[in-house]
């Protein structure tokens, strides 16, 4: 007996750590998901800053882009510029190239005819002072051609250093301009990148930390439903640990009870013994008595009445203190026959739902797996054939524990069962239908 509760308190004692395990777990479990909730928040606000960021980049863009537009423009026109400046300067050269072959073969004709000696040859050869005017007007407009020449040649020159260096400075801008264009557009792209992979960085880190969050939620309902489980195995166990106390207790009060009604019977049955014997001491003395109230000439009426009284008052008596002892030695036989109707099971189990079906059960059968021991130390059979209002137990099933239920109806080895705690359901009731029992897994069954 002391073992016995030693273990229910024990039980008790798992049952409240379970409870308070499953309570701190809880506590462990609200704090690390209100971690990650910070964690997602914070990765949010940056998020958001870093949205912020490039929408602030992407109006750069847009102005760079504009500013590439016009330089775009600009080198345009200033191709365009290039273009003609290098035709007039292509025009230029040629007749500045034109004018230098004719002056230079101007010069060498001066140099060669002597311009002084031309003019004095010119006047001389005149036939008259008209014709040697004449002369001299058509070799000074020939020098003046040549002056007028070398002035145009020298302007053309100027010209066309000009038009070169606007050129080269059109070229140098639309290079400068292509250069900055490209500069902008690789700033750009590198800032865009970076965005880029910062927000894709934060959203893997979202994307973790709401998986974390989500997996520690999963555990969490996992440790609770596991802290349940185990709170209401412990309290099952709870539950029969003090029925098989209980019985422990009643069987061994009955032994008790035994042992003392076997102890008492023999001292019953001698004073049965004695009182007989002095029953016959006395039917002794009043045969004497009788005999000597004859010899003596007595009167016979009211002796042998007041004898016969006597006699009948003695002789009831052994009968009456011998009735007890008859009635005591057999009376433990009714109380093994005695059902209880009362249901020690825990409610909502399947050995609770039996019982309530079937009052022919005993309390204190044990788990489902141990009711056929229990059933055949009690008085019951067991068998492999499927009877109506027979138990139908699967010792296997249960997590060990076993599983019992009540036959409704038979049909080969199709059978409907009555049971309780069956795919999670606590009440009683029929879940399976009709069912072949054959293919239910190991199983064996008990008749009333």
């Amino acid at each position: 007996m002391k073992k016995r509760i030693l273990s229910t308190v024990l039980l008790s004692g798992v049952a409240l750590t379970a409870a308070a395990t499953t309570s701190v777990n809880a506590d462990d479990y609200d704090t690390a998901i209100a971690n990650q909730d910070s964690v997602i928040s914070n990765l949010s606000a940056q998020q958001q800053a870093a949205q912020a960021q490039v929408s602030v980049i992407q109006t750069e863009v847009s102005s760079l882009d504009g500013q590439n537009a016009e330089l775009e423009a600009q080198n345009t026109e200033l191709q365009a510029q290039s273009l003609s400046l290098a035709s007039e300067i292509q025009d230029l050269s040629a007749k500045i190239v034109a004018r230098n072959e004719s002056i230079q073969a101007q010069a060498k004709n001066a140099q060669k005819n002597n311009t002084a000696t031309s003019y004095i040859n010119t006047i001389l050869n005149s036939k008259s002072i008209s014709d040697a005017i004449s002369r001299v007007v058509a070799v000074h407009e020939v020098v003046a051609a040549s002056q007028s020449q070398l002035v145009q040649q020298q302007a053309d020159q100027a010209a066309l250093k000009a038009k070169q260096a606007e050129n080269q400075a059109a070229i140098d801008q639309v290079a400068a301009n292509q250069a900055t264009i490209e500069a902008n557009k690789v700033a750009l792209s590198s800032q865009q990148a970076a965005l880029e992979a910062a927000q894709a960085s934060i959203s893997a880190e979202i994307a973790t930390a709401q998986a974390n969050k989500e997996a520690i939620v999963i555990a969490k309902s996992t440790a609770e439903s596991q802290a349940a489980s185990a709170a209401t195995s412990a309290s099952i166990a709870s539950s029969e640990s003090e029925a098989a106390a209980a019985s422990e207790a009643v069987s061994t009060s009955e032994v008790a009870q035994e042992q003392v009604a076997d102890q008492e019977q023999p001292t019953e049955n001698q004073t049965a013994s004695a009182e007989t014997s002095a029953s016959e001491a006395a039917s002794e003395a009043l045969t004497t008595t009788e005999s000597e109230a004859a010899a003596q000439e007595q009167p016979a009426a009211e002796a042998p009445a007041t004898d016969n009284a006597t006699a009948t008052e003695a002789a009831p008596a052994p009968a009456q203190e011998e009735q007890p002892a008859a009635d005591s030695t057999p009376a433990p036989a009714p109380a093994a026959t005695e059902v209880d109707t009362s249901n020690t099971y825990p409610v909502g189990q399947c050995t609770w739902g039996v019982k309530s079906l079937a009052s022919w059960v005993g309390n204190y059968w044990g788990n489902a797996n141990q009711w056929g021991a229990s059933a055949v130390a009690a008085g019951h059979s067991t068998g492999s054939t499927p009877q109506v209002g027979s138990l139908v137990v699967w010792p296997n099933d249960g997590g060990g524990y076993g599983h019992v239920a009540y036959v409704t109806s038979v049909n080969g080895s199709t059978i409907t069962v009555n049971e309780a705690n069956y795919a999670g359901n606590q009440s009683i009731g029929d879940y399976r239908g009709s069912f072949d029992v054959s293919s239910s897994g190991s199983h064996y069954f008990i008749y009333q």
